[in-house]
C-alpha cells in the first residue's frame, strides 16, 4: 500500500479575513473536505460536526428534531455559521443556527474554527466558527436516491457548468422519515421532512474581477413531543414545528491573491420563518430578517523576510423580528429590529519559521452598549515538522430579540437593559506535521463574562433574564490525529476533555454546565480500493448533566455513549455507485437530551449517478 504525504494545500477561509493555507495558520481548525463528506454520507451536516473535536452536539429527539451545537463548552447560540459567505445564525430562533435542517447533500465541506473569533467576524463568534461550502464548481453532475430504516429516504442532484469565464452550480435534496416516538415509544411516531437548494455563479469580465451570486434555501418540518396545556408535564403531544430560511449573498472583488491590492464589496439578505404548531392548529410564529452590506480591502507587501497582510472591513448590518401567537390573543406579538456597524482592522505576518496576526473590532450597536474584541496568534516552526502556537481570542454574543423583548403572559417578560455576552481566552498547541502524519496538543482556558440566564421576580412572578455578575469558566485539553496510509485508507481521531462550570447563586458553589460532556472523541476512516469506496466513524460522548423540564426540575445525569456509522459502495459501471448505509450500528439505547429517545440501529440502500469529473 503506498503512502500518501498529508495534504498541506488545504486552505481555512475563516481563520483570517483572507484564505490562508491549514499548515500557516495558528488557529486550532478541522476541515472535513469533499471526499469525506461523500464517503461518510451522513443526511445531516451535524452528524459530521459532531467529528470534530470539542463539539458537543444535541439533538432533541430522532433525526431532524431540534439540534444545537456547543464548541468548547459555549452556549448553543455562541458558535457564528456561515454558507457560502452568508451568516445563517437565525434572529427569529433565538441567533442559532438551524442545521437540523441543513442536507449535508448541499455540502462540499465543513471548516470549524476553535475560540474566540469575535475580533474578526463579530457577534456570536465566541465558541467557534463554522463554514460551509456548498456544492463545489468542478464540472459535471451527479444524482442520488436512498431509502431505509424508520421510513427514511432521501433524493438529490447536483450539477455545474465551468466556462473560462463563468461557473454555476446548484443542488436541489429532499429527505423525509417516519421516525419514532420520541417520548416512551408508545405513542405516535415523531417524523420529519426538509426540502433545501442551493444556488452558486460567477463571471470574470476581466482576469481581476469577479462577480458573484450564491443563494441557499432551507425548509423542514419536524414532529415532536412536548407538554401537556393542562398539566405542564412532558407528554406525547402531537407538536410540530415548520421552518424556513432563505438568503443570497452578492459580491464584486477586485484583484487576485497574487495581487498587492485587492478589494471585495458585498450584500447579503437572510429571511427566516418558524412557526409552531398542535394537532395541526398553529399556536405562535416568529419571522426574522437580517440585511449586511461590507466592504473589505486588502494590502499586500514585504519587508525583509517578512510578508505582510493588512486588511481593512465596514460592515452595516440590520436585522428585524416579528412574533405573533394564537393561544394568548395576540398578547406576546412582537415587531422590532436593531442594526449595528463594525469596523474591523487585520494584520498579518509571515516568514520561514513565524506567522503572526492581529485583529481588533469594534461593534457599534444602537440597542446596547458598544464592543471591542481583539486577537493576536503565533505560529513558529521549530524544525523536525514541529511547530508551537499560541492565541488570545474575545468574543461576544449581542441579547437575542427574545432575551430582550420577549414576553409571555404569566409565565416570561424580556429585560431591555441587557448587555452582550463576552468572553476571553488563551491556547496554547504543540503541533507535528510531516510525511504521512499529523498531530496536535492543544490546552486552552476562556472565562464567560456577563452571561445571560433567566431570572426569577419574586414579586412579579414572573420570568426574566439578567446579566450575571459572576464568570462563568471553560478549560479543555485536545489530542488529534491524522494519518494517510494510501488512496485505500485515511484516518483521524480526536479526544477532549472538558471542564465547563457556572456559578450556582443556591448554593454559591461552581457547578458543571449542562449537555456538555467531560470526554469526548471520535475516529473515523475512509478511502478506496479497486470499485470500492467506504467510510465509517465511531463517536464517544461521555456522560453529561441536563435538567429535568418539569417539576422539581433537578439536575439529571445522562449515560455516556458510541455512537457508530459506516458505508460502503461499489461501482458497477463508470458513474453507477450502489451503496449501502448502517447508523447506530452498535445499537446504543442513548439521550442527547433528557426525556427525549433517539433512533436504534438502523440500516439503508441506494444508489449514486456521476459524471465521473463530478466525483471527488
Amino acid at each position: 500500500m503506498p503512502t500518501l504525504p498529508i495534504d498541506t494545500s488545504q486552505i481555512v477561509i475563516t481563520a483570517s479575513r483572507a484564505p490562508e493555507p491549514q499548515s500557516q495558520t495558528p488557529a486550532s481548525v478541522t476541515i472535513i473536505d469533499a471526499e469525506q463528506i461523500e464517503r461518510l454520507d451522513e443526511p445531516i451536516v451535524t452528524a459530521l460536526i459532531r467529528l470534530t473535536p470539542s463539539a458537543a452536539v444535541t439533538t432533541s429527539g430522532p433525526l431532524g428534531s431540534l439540534t444545537e451545537i456547543r464548541i468548547r463548552g459555549a452556549e448553543a447560540n455562541h458558535s457564528l455559521v456561515f454558507v457560502d459567505g452568508i451568516k445563517i445564525n437565525d434572529p427569529a430562533s433565538g441567533d442559532t443556527p438551524r442545521l437540523e435542517i441543513f442536507n449535508a447533500d448541499l455540502a462540499s465541506r465543513v471548516e470549524v474554527v476553535r475560540g474566540p473569533q469575535s475580533a474578526l467576524w463579530g457577534s456570536e463568534a465566541i465558541g467557534g466558527v463554522i463554514a460551509i461550502n456548498g456544492v463545489g464548481d468542478a464540472p459535471g453532475y451527479s444524482a442520488k436516491a436512498e431509502g431505509g430504516s424508520f421510513g427514511f429516504a432521501r433524493a438529490s442532484g447536483s450539477g455545474s457548468l465551468v466556462t473560462d469565464r463563468t461557473s454555476f452550480s446548484g443542488a436541489v435534496g429532499y429527505q423525509r422519515a417516519t421516525g419514532i416516538d420520541s417520548f416512551d415509544g408508545q405513542g405516535d411516531k415523531d417524523g420529519y421532512r426538509n426540502f433545501s437548494g442551493r444556488l452558486r455563479g460567477t463571471w470574470r469580465p476581466a482576469p481581476n474581477v469577479e462577480l458573484g451570486v450564491s443563494g441557499i434555501a432551507l425548509t423542514g418540518r419536524t414532529e415532536f413531543d412536548g407538554f401537556d396545556p393542562i398539566t405542564f408535564a412532558h407528554t406525547d403531544t402531537l407538536d410540530s414545528s415548520r421552518n424556513k430560511l432563505t438568503a443570497g449573498r452578492i459580491w464584486v472583488s477586485v484583484g487576485s491573491d497574487a495581487s498587492p491590492w485587492r478589494a471585495q464589496v458585498a450584500g447579503s439578505l437572510l429571511g427566516s420563518s418558524n412557526k409552531n404548531y398542535l394537532a395541526d392548529v398553529q399556536q405562535n410564529r416568529t419571522r426574522g430578517t437580517r440585511s449586511n452590506l461590507s466592504a473589505q480591502v486588502e494590502r499586500r507587501f514585504t519587508t525583509g523576510a517578512i510578508d505582510h497582510r493588512m486588511i481593512a472591513v465596514a460592515d452595516l448590518e440590520r436585522e428585524t423580528f416579528h412574533a405573533r401567537d394564537t393561544i394568548y390573543g395576540g398578547f406576546s406579538d412582537q415587531d422590532r429590529s436593531r442594526k449595528h456597524e463594525a469596523l474591523t482592522f487585520e494584520w498579518r505576518g509571515e516568514s520561514n519559521a513565524l506567522t503572526g496576526d492581529v485583529a481588533v473590532r469594534r461593534d457599534m450597536f444602537n440597542r446596547f452598549k458598544d464592543a471591542t474584541s481583539v486577537r493576536a496568534s503565533l505560529l513558529a516552526n521549530v524544525g523536525g515538522g514541529f511547530s508551537i502556537a499560541g492565541a488570545y481570542g474575545e468574543g461576544i454574543a449581542q441579547p437575542t430579540f427574545f432575551d430582550l423583548y420577549g414576553f409571555f403572559p404569566n409565565n416570561f417578560l424580556g429585560n431591555p437593559s441587557l448587555k452582550p455576552e463576552s468572553s476571553r481566552g488563551f491556547e496554547a498547541s504543540l503541533r507535528y506535521r510531516r510525511g504521512t502524519v499529523e498531530a496536535a496538543l492543544t490546552a486552552y482556558r476562556q472565562q464567560l463574562h456577563d452571561e445571560i440566564v433567566d431570572v426569577f421576580d419574586s414579586g412579579t412572578f414572573l420570568f426574566s433574564t439578567a446579566n450575571r455578575s459572576k464568570t462563568s469558566h471553560r478549560s479543555g485539553i485536545e489530542a488529534t490525529l491524522g494519518w494517510q496510509v494510501g488512496e485505500q485508507l485515511r484516518l483521524s481521531a480526536n479526544y477532549a476533555y472538558l471542564h465547563a462550570t457556572q456559578p450556582d447563586d443556591a448554593t454559591l458553589t461552581e457547578v458543571h454546565e449542562l449537555r456538555r460532556p467531560k470526554h469526548s472523541g471520535s475516529v473515523a476512516f475512509d478511502g478506496t480500493s479497486g470499485r470500492l469506496s467506504y467510510g465509517g466513524s465511531i463517536a464517544y460522548v461521555g456522560q453529561h448533566f441536563d435538567q429535568r423540564d418539569t417539576s422539581p426540575f433537578d439536575r439529571v445525569t445522562l449515560g455516556s455513549y458510541w455512537l457508530a456509522d459506516a458505508r460502503v459502495a461499489y461501482a458497477m459501471r463508470p458513474g453507477v455507485d450502489l451503496f449501502a448505509r448502517m447508523t447506530n450500528a452498535l445499537n446504543q439505547r442513548y439521550q442527547d437530551v433528557f426525556g427525549y429517545r433517539t433512533e436504534r440501529r438502523a440500516v439503508y440502500a441506494g444508489v449514486r449517478l456521476a459524471d465521473r469529473r463530478s466525483l471527488p
